[in-house]
């Protein structure tokens, strides 16, 4: 028989229209793996779900002490945002504390995560510059960790640059990948993005969630406590966080890419939808977590999914008139190992 393998399928009527593969890993902070769906090795990048670990050198070089960055704008460091009013303000707080202008931001700009966002760009109500960029904050975390230790501002999110290679340091520490072994490419947003092992991945959030180092504990703490600035109204990290308040991390990524870390079971998880869905990642995470509680906490089976998240867990597909006409739902299932 062959192994169970999670999926996520898209209906329309009675029938599975498209099935959307989902590749996953889930380990411990020790490395083993827990569970998994396909291929627990399958190489992908890592994409905006790094950014927690992007992050960790602005804390651990004393950039963000030296800089007076609150709380807030580290989650923004963390963020995939949307862009609305609140994000694009912490932005603005982060760059003048820094000392930068926009016009440093090579992130570029791109439409809206928020749907409401775009609808107020497409009527021509706001226009858009780069700090409307849902990686506006990293970006201007990066040139923070160059202006704190001197570096040249030029060309500070292209591999080489001393930026990129003290955060390629932090992967390969957290994910345990010899910094040879991880591969380079640009990503959305011009930064570096690193191809990694999804096992990899998993086993870095495992470990974020638990370990005792005080930068990964207050850049873990200020995602917790600020879900909404780490994606955006109606988002399911944001979601997520805020039904599970201090149980778990969660963190997109473009083309398919879901992370978390559930410190009270000492897990991490690393999905890909292999064909990049991004409507299915969300889908995908929340069976995954389904399946751990119902395998590993059965007690609050019963109570899954949280309130609030069920427009997460089984999305509708509506047509041109909003009519509904399927949805995307999970099947399949995880394959769990003897620890």
């Amino acid at each position: 028989m062959d192994a169970p393998e999670l999926r996520v399928e898209a209906t329309r009527g009675a029938l599975a229209e498209s099935v959307h593969p989902v590749a996953a890993a889930v380990v411990d902070a020790q490395g083993r793996l827990i569970a998994a769906s396909r291929d627990p090795d399958y190489v992908t990048w890592w994409r905006s779900a790094a950014k927690p670990f992007q992050a960790l050198p602005l804390v651990e070089d004393g950039a963000a002490e030296r800089f007076g960055l609150s709380d807030e704008e580290l989650a923004l460091v963390c963020a995939s945002h949307s862009s609305e009013p609140g994000h694009l303000d912490l932005v603005e707080r982060m760059m003048a504390k820094i000392g930068i202008g926009e016009d440093a931001l090579a992130c570029g700009v791109h439409t809206p995560l928020s749907p409401a966002v775009a609808e107020t760009v497409a009527r021509g109500a706001a226009r858009m510059t780069p700090r409307w960029s849902n990686c506006s904050g990293k970006h201007t975390g990066m040139l923070a960790l160059a202006k704190h230790h001197g570096w040249p501002i030029a060309g500070y999110n292209e591999a080489g640059h001393p930026v990129q290679r003290r955060i390629l340091e932090a992967v390969a520490r957290w994910t345990g990948a010899d910094g040879r072994e991880i591969l380079l490419a640009v990503d959305g947003c011009t930064a570096v993005c690193f191809g990694l092992p999804l096992r990899r991945m998993a086993h870095a959030y495992a470990r974020f969630g638990l370990v005792e180092e005080p930068a990964a504990r207050r850049i873990a703490g200020v995602m917790m406590a600020h879900p909404l600035i780490v994606a955006g109204q109606g988002r399911l990290c944001t979601d997520l966080m805020r039904a599970w308040p201090g149980r778990v991390i969660a963190k997109v990524g473009a083309d398919g890419i879901h992370c978390a870390s559930l410190p009270g079971l000492g897990l991490g998880i690393a999905l890909k939808v292999e064909d990049g869905d991004m409507r299915a990642s969300g889908v995908a995470l929340l069976e995954i977590l389904r399946q751990l509680i119902a395998r590993l906490a059965p007690a609050g089976a019963a109570a899954w999914p949280a309130a609030g998240l069920e427009p997460h867990a089984r999305r509708q597909i509506l047509n041109t008139r909003g009519v509904e006409t399927g949805e995307l739902r999970p099947a399949g299932g995880l394959r769990f190992f003897d620890a």
